[in-house]
């Protein structure tokens, strides 16, 4: 007599019941799995990307906002910061070294990044081939930037403006690709880095594209006034005024602010010739004891211009959200569990009502109690293990595509899918579960009297 087989019987002669308890089990295993998933890998990426880094400096605004578009990558900045006064910030003896950043353009929806060697070194950061840049327009592009867009060692590219897709092309400006790093798992995998002059040059030349473009404008606005007519006059007259006015404002002082106001090498009136006048998008800061922690941020928030945020204290802020969605999203995981293998007792118990007979006839043949009770409890074991694969099989499938809306959205993804020792005490519990949900039809099954199930039949 085969007990086994007798269960696994037993246990698809009624598909319906059956599988609805596997649906409900793997639901609720599939979704504690993703979620624990989810919470692991989410904070390592958050841990890894902000080592080295104690304080980010950029322009007013969201302190969070800041952090996740300077460190993480994936939001937009909240301003530029004077490189004057950022510089001044770093001669602070609180200070071990800053990393300047400056970034407003992107390829393929990769980000440009302008920063200084430091940067790629803070994420040690290794070369696959060729070498860091060491002019204005050279790059070195991160891993998955390689294997995305197949740019190679001396290919070159143009740069739009944004960071998303779509924006205008810097036509006529190229990149050169001057290296690759290889793959490391933080951030830099997911950018193109160059120095701060290509950013400034890039965004220097767009200044003077407009202003061509504003003259060429004016021109034709000027063509069109000679075929006026009448207006034709009035519009040499003013003309005439305006230079009059323009050199009246000269002659009395005032023409730095009109070039200033005029000139396209000024961008809201600033000479970006100048360090003074050159700006950055944020600056990661590194402390050089824990001193700088109590007293820098206060100091550029209430003296400057600027506004510091603490990546540590931002992410607990963000963890501690995160944290609660994926607490409640177990609960209602484990809930689903349980009401599974409630789905479960009552499936056997209603079963073994209706088999006491063979229950009986099986004791007859020789069957032992012990037989029995082992069948019992295969056959609610069976029910919950197939169901916690199904779920890990489930979750493994979310996965995926998380990983590929993330990684079209933010290029990020899911490094290994492999288990985790969460998911062993989730089986556990699972087991557990089961244990419970055969123990009192096992139960009955030990105390079934052979004589009266056999005479009631």
């Amino acid at each position: 007599m085969n007990i086994f087989k007798l269960g696994i019987k037993n246990v698809t002669a009624k598909p319906l019941s059956t599988g609805l308890s596997l649906l409900l089990l793997s639901l609720g295993v599939a979704l504690i799995s993703l979620m624990l998933h989810v919470d692991r890998h989410f904070k390592e990426q958050m841990k890894s990307n902000i080592r080295g880094i104690d304080m980010v400096v950029g322009a007013k605004g969201s302190p969070l906002q800041l952090i996740l578009s300077a460190v993480f990558q994936v939001d937009v900045p909240t301003g530029n910061i004077r490189l004057a006064e950022a510089n001044s910030l770093l001669k602070n003896p609180l200070i071990d070294y800053g990393i300047p950043l400056s970034f407003g353009d992107s390829y393929e929806s990769f980000r440009i990044v302008g920063t200084d060697e430091r940067y790629p070194e803070n994420y040690t950061m290794q070369l696959a081939e060729g070498s860091l840049w060491s002019q204005s327009m050279e790059v070195v592009i991160g891993a998955a930037v390689a294997e995305k867009t197949g740019l190679k060692l001396g290919d070159k590219f143009e740069g739009a403006h944004g960071l998303s897709e779509g924006g205008h092309v810097h036509e006529g400006q190229d990149y050169v690709v001057k290296g690759i790093f290889k793959p490391s798992g933080s951030v830099v995998d997911q950018l193109i880095l160059t120095n701060l002059q290509s950013v400034w040059d890039i965004h220097e030349n767009h200044v003077h594209e407009d202003a061509e473009h504003h003259g060429e404008s004016q021109e034709l606005e000027g063509e069109k006034d000679k075929h006026a007519g009448g207006n034709s006059d009035h519009s040499k007259e003013q003309g005439q005024d305006n230079r009059r006015e323009t050199e009246d404002h000269k002659e009395e002082g005032h023409g730095d602010e009109y070039e200033k106001s005029h000139n396209p090498k000024h961008k809201g009136g600033e000479d970006h010739s100048h360090e003074e006048d050159l700006e950055i998008t944020a600056l990661l800061v590194k402390f050089r004891n824990p001193l700088g922690l109590v007293q820098l941020p206060r100091m550029v928030n209430e003296n400057t211009n600027m506004q510091a945020a603490l990546p540590n204290y931002e992410l607990k802020k963000l963890f501690s959200l995160v944290g609660l969605a994926v607490s409640t999203m177990d609960i209602v995981a484990m809930i689903v569990i349980l009401v599974s293998g409630i789905s479960v007792f009552i499936s056997l118990y209603l079963s073994l009502r209706d088999r006491s007979y063979e229950m009986a006839l099986l004791r007859t043949y020789g069957a032992s109690r012990g037989q029995l009770l082992s069948m019992i409890f295969q056959e609610g074991l069976v029910v919950l293990i197939s169901g916690f694969v199904l779920g890990i099989l489930l979750s493994r499938l979310g996965l995926m595509v998380l990983s590929l809306l993330l990684k079209s959205a933010f290029h990020y993804d899911f490094l290994g899918v492999g288990l985790i020792w969460q998911e062993g005490i989730l089986m556990l519990i699972t087991l557990m579960i089961g244990f419970f949900a055969a123990l009192i039809p096992a139960i009955t099954v030990y105390k079934i009297d052979i004589s009266k199930s056999l005479s009631d039949a």
